[in-house]
């Protein structure tokens, strides 16, 4: 299904500024994901939040970088991606159903802001594959780049495909990623996501 080449040069992590793209509030978020805590907040509500997907009645779906300074405990950690799975009590109603995704499909991301706590969700459509290297992301990790927009919080949120399964998982976004040489320009301000593919295995071993 994903038969383009991957970006020569590989993504990385641009979280200087605090989102790229569109977003908006939504309720529908709610029934989606769930808002994880990490680290303290304050009296005054500050302090840091990520995004989580329920998976069973016992355990969630999110980002590694979330994972480990959430308040839940980490039953297990991707090899070289930046995914985790946490013990969260969640009620289900039926089980998310999972799919690859293909490039040009349009797709929708939901989670929490950092900024406001508020759950939101975003529209667009992936645009290529990449190859991804930082602290969370490690050889051969390759992650989706969409123009869906992404806000700091939103990272552990679901990517979903426009069936209603779930294609992947946010990770965060970059500012530029540089196309092979045959391609004319760079793709600028997009959201990451690490896609279904590359943690089916892992995830099926992990909650089985």
């Amino acid at each position: 299904m994903m038969k383009n080449k991957l970006f020569s040069a590989l993504a990385l992590l641009t979280l200087t500024g605090c989102s790229v793209g569109k977003y908006q509030y939504s309720s529908e978020a709610m029934n989606r994901v769930d808002m994880n805590f990490t680290g303290i907040p304050t009296i005054l509500g500050i302090g840091t939040l990520g995004s989580s997907i329920p998976l069973t009645a016992d355990y969630s779906l999110t980002a590694a970088h979330v994972a480990r300074y959430s308040v839940q405990r980490v039953k297990a950690y991707h090899p070289y991606c930046d995914l985790a799975i946490i013990y969260h009590k969640n009620d289900l109603k039926s089980l998310p159903k999972f799919r690859e995704g293909a490039i040009g499909e349009p797709v929708k991301m939901y989670g929490y802001s950092f900024i406001s706590a508020m759950p939101v969700e975003s529209s667009g459509v992936n645009l290529a594959l990449t190859g991804i290297r930082n602290d969370w992301n490690k050889r051969p990790c390759v992650a989706m780049a969409s123009n869906a927009g992404v806000v700091k919080g939103m990272s552990g949120g679901a990517v979903y495909n426009n069936d209603d399964t779930i294609g992947g998982v946010i990770v965060g976004f970059s500012t530029e990623i540089r196309q092979h040489k045959a391609s004319p320009a760079p793709l600028k301000d997009v959201s990451l996501y690490i896609p279904y593919r590359d943690f089916k295995s892992w995830l099926n071993k992990s909650i089985t």
